[in-house]
């Protein structure tokens, strides 16, 4: 199975750069399925149920969200009812929604995890036993399994890889929106990338512009953070081919597509 992921779309510029990138991606990679972190999507916040439409509509067949989740108050009106929209699995026993999917293509099912990190972050449950029960009731069903992890601290994100080698498919990292140069396949099969990055304005600071960024630096007074409607977009993203019977990772490569790095085709 071929996989491609699409690290975190950041408001409209993020969603437009999708929707003009994902055919000649899917073209390029012929991915089976297509994962996008989306938690940005609404303009910086959360995710709205016409954005979660849109982007299954543009090709996308699974999506993952992180500490956003709930910013945008819509999502509590169809999360229950989102086949293929998963908020991080260590939430509140409370948290509506749902932490894995199941998705099957050509005869063959792939289990996608999201989890949410603890370091520099709100508190939830422990991410490791998660993902250890997760992934055992995952592999229960097929070997195939792919792992969004929203996390702050880098050796976090590394540390959750490495406890993961051999069980999981594939490990990314997402919410820092800066992508790594890390990609790589571990020891016993797991691909891994520490940070996919960020998918929206190219121009600015995190997705947020620039100007209220460098304000708050220079100041530490307050600064409300808008992300912009216009500009030059960024495509971040990361792909992996999986074994379909053992479910380890064959080959894994990092996308990164702007003005600077055209997309080539």
């Amino acid at each position: 199975m071929k996989v491609l992921f699409i690290g975190d779309i950041v408001g409209s510029i993020g969603r437009d750069a999708v929707e003009k990138y994902l055919p000649r991606l899917k073209k390029k990679y012929k991915p089976d399925v297509v994962i996008a972190n989306g938690e940005n999507a609404a303009a910086g916040r959360g995710i709205t149920r016409n954005i979660y439409n849109s982007l299954l509509q543009i090709g996308v067949d699974v999506i993952t969200m992180g500490n956003h989740t709930w910013d945008n108050k819509d999502i509590f009106d169809f999360i229950d009812d989102a086949d293929y929209l998963i908020r991080p699995a260590n939430f509140s026993n409370e948290a509506p929604g749902k932490g894995m999917v199941q998705i099957s293509k050509n005869g063959v099912t792939l289990s996608v995890i999201n989890l949410h990190g603890r370091v520099f972050l709100p508190p939830h449950e422990d991410p490791f036993a998660m993902a250890d029960q997760l992934i055992a009731e995952a592999r229960q069903i097929s070997p195939l399994v792919f792992v969004d992890f929203h996390a702050e601290a880098t050796s976090e994100k590394i540390a959750l890889g490495w406890h993961l080698d051999g069980k999981a498919s594939a490990v990314v990292g997402t919410h820092t929106h800066v992508q790594t140069a890390d990609a790589r396949i571990y020891p016993q099969g797991t691909a891994y990338i520490t940070d996919v990055g960020m998918t929206g304005p190219y121009d600015e600071i995190l997705g947020m512009t620039k100007e209220s960024v460098i304000y708050k630096f220079q100041t530490n007074m307050p600064s409300r953070f808008e992300v912009p409607k216009k500009g030059r977009e960024v495509l971040s993203g990361f792909f992996v081919e999986i074994n379909d019977r053992t479910g380890k990772a064959i080959a894994c490569e990092r996308i990164y597509i702007n003005e600077d790095y055209p997309f080539q085709g």
